[in-house]
């Protein structure tokens, strides 16, 4: 009978074992789900703020006011600075940050507008943020190509 209880308590002290097991393996697994989701989501994020700077700059250009837009897509320095920094040390290729740049050089333009007023008409205006948006697109897709290029080998 003495012998029957020790392998008892042997299979449930297993069954502990196993299930301290699951946990842990369940909380690393969702740690690295948590941190694949974290660098898929800042990736992304120039992207969608670039979009978003642009599609806001054209609807203003048209007289259409939509403050949520300007809300979401207007980023500040220090999350911007953030952003950057974070690229840097993930080590995304530099096409990621072409949009953060585009976004920094908007929101200078922008500045310089609110704060001196650019003696330029609004056509101009927005034709200087379509050249903008241009220019870095064009940066984007060099960059792009390069990187690909660089991992084939």
């Amino acid at each position: 009978m003495a012998e029957l209880n020790l392998q008892c308590l042997k299979l449930e002290s297993l069954k502990t074992e196993q299930e301290d097991m699951t946990a842990e393996e369940s909380s690393r697994l969702s740690d690295y789900h948590k941190g694949k989701l974290f660098i898929g989501f800042l990736r992304v994020l120039p992207m969608v703020l670039a979009g978003l700077f642009l599609l806001n700059t054209v609807l203003s250009y048209f007289d259409i006011d939509l403050p949520v837009i300007s809300y979401i897509a207007s980023v500040g320095f220090i999350p911007w600075l953030f952003i950057i920094m974070a690229s840097y040390r993930l080590h995304f290729c530099e096409y990621h940050r072409m949009f953060l740049w585009y976004i920094l050089v908007n929101n200078i333009l922008c500045c310089t507008d609110v704060e001196y007023g650019l003696p330029i008409s609004n056509w101009n205006y927005f034709v200087l943020h379509i050249i903008t948006a241009g220019v870095f697109l064009f940066l984007v897709l060099y960059f792009h190509q390069k990187c690909r290029k660089e991992k084939e080998r």
